[in-house]
């Protein structure tokens, strides 16, 4: 191999230190190196912006390739091309000579080539004996052979660069999308949240996502975007798991929790329905719908079942069902009832209804965890006529009769041991109810 000796370029071009340094690098060249001079231009292609190498200046190295004769850059053959400038834009797709000059000058400054610059400036070679080349003026080619490995492993950086920021991309887009459209369903099905502020606080990261931006910035703000993603998602998880939940559970029409020690078990009232599930739709259960009286229950007995909405009444005393519906309007919004369910079951069952229900819900609150879907669930069966106030009151009555039985007779045992007669019925006086409509329910089985 010719040595290669430090040259400056010809005429007004001046010497830089970047071309010393890519002089010292084609000299250090590995005795027997060997490439393949196309998988290394594939390499280049693949990290020109790494390298600072524009599409042109890669289309004129690709035809300076191509005057190299052999397939493979080797460290003992002649690396120097020297085509004319005409030869040189006819294999580069007929560019002008400006454009040329422009680009080979990128490519001289990107450390891909090495001007060899003859006395005059023209490119040449002189043969010796044989037909050997012993001297050639032109683009030394030596950089791509001495840069082999340092190409290729731009190039996988490069790769990498370009899939990390395509997945970076794909993530931002999804993120997009699925905030937007879990904001839309939160506020469309009226799930409990703060979709204004998650609105908000959306519109706050999109705001300073720029046209184009690097990777970097795209990383940090679908950082962002997934941080609220999962705020969102867990707001809309955990009241669909509520929803689960009051699905599943037995309703608390037909159950109570049995008080006795031996048995902590779930128990069904006796509400007229048998063992048949309100919520089903099969003829028994319409039969037994159709069945239950069709007069509307007395007040006494809903203020006697469900004694905890009084205290929400003015003055603390219901005397109307007016009375029981203003009550009933004021506990809604300590319950978590938003307007549009209470709207939804006045209008589904009538204001009457609408108040007894909530009043019965309150008096269970501790044992429901969404109220407001509990809620639009009895109206759902409601508009199915599926749902009757009836069964409802009479559990809670029969709860509240049970329990207080329990304590007369818990007491009339405390008090025998002790030496003094229960002169008074604690069930009675502590339950307004008529002994007529006792006995009409224990016949009827409530």
């Amino acid at each position: 191999m010719t040595e290669l000796l430090a040259t400056t370029p010809f005429g007004r071009r001046s010497m830089t230190l970047g071309l010393i340094s890519s002089q010292m690098t084609a000299r250090n060249i590995e005795h027997g190196a060997k490439v393949s001079k196309w998988q290394v231009f594939r390499d280049i292609r693949e990290a020109k912006e790494l390298l600072g190498a524009t599409d042109r200046a890669l289309a004129i190295l690709n035809a300076l390739l191509t005057f190299h004769r052999d397939e493979e850059l080797t460290g003992e053959g002649n690396l120097v091309v020297f085509p004319s400038n005409e030869h040189l834009i006819r294999r580069a797709n007929g560019m002008s000579p400006a454009t040329l000059r422009r680009h080979l000058a990128n490519l001289v400054t990107s450390g891909l080539i090495i001007r060899r610059d003859s006395p005059n400036g023209k490119r040449f070679a002189r043969k010796g004996q044989g037909g050997a080349i012993e001297q050639a003026y032109g683009f030394d080619l030596s950089p791509i052979l001495a840069r082999a490995a340092e190409f290729r492993e731009l190039a996988e950086a490069a790769a990498a660069e370009r899939k990390a920021f395509r997945l970076v991309r794909e993530r931002l887009t999804i993120c997009r999308r699925d905030v937007v459209k879990m904001i839309e369903a939160g506020i469309n099905e009226n799930v409990p949240g703060n979709w204004r502020g998650f609105q908000r606080r959306y519109e706050t990261i999109i705001a300073r996502l720029p046209r184009t931006a690097p990777r970097q910035a795209l990383d940090a703000l679908t950082d962002e975007l997934e941080d609220l993603w999962a705020d969102v998602h867990q707001t809309l998880e955990t009241f669909v798991k509520s929803e689960n939940m009051n699905a599943n559970e037995s309703h608390f029409e037909r159950h109570i929790q049995n008080s006795s020690p031996y048995n902590h078990s779930t128990v069904e009232i006796k509400n007229g329905l048998g063992n048949k599930c309100e919520a089903s739709g099969r003829a028994e259960h319409t039969d037994n719908i159709r069945s239950l009286p069709r007069r509307d229950l007395p007040l006494g007995m809903v203020l006697s079942a469900c004694p905890d909405i009084a205290p929400y009444a003015e003055g603390g005393q219901i005397r109307t069902w007016r009375d029981l519906a203003a009550a009933a309007d004021r506990a809604r919004p300590s319950m978590g009832i938003s307007p549009s369910a209470w709207q939804e079951a006045t209008e589904a069952m009538g204001p009457q209804h609408a108040a007894i229900v909530l009043a019965a819900i309150l008096q269970r609150a501790e044992h429901i965890y969404s109220r407001g879907g509990y809620l639009r669930d009895l109206v759902d069966r409601a508009r199915q006529q599926k749902f009757s106030v009836w069964p409802m009151i009479t559990a809670l009555l029969n709860a509240r009769m049970e329990a207080l039985e329990k304590a007369a007779l818990s007491g009339a045992a405390a008090d025998m041991r002790s030496g003094q007669g229960a002169d008074t019925d604690t069930s009675t006086s502590s339950l307004e109810i008529s002994s007529a409509l006792r006995d009409s329910m224990k016949k009827k089985g409530w």
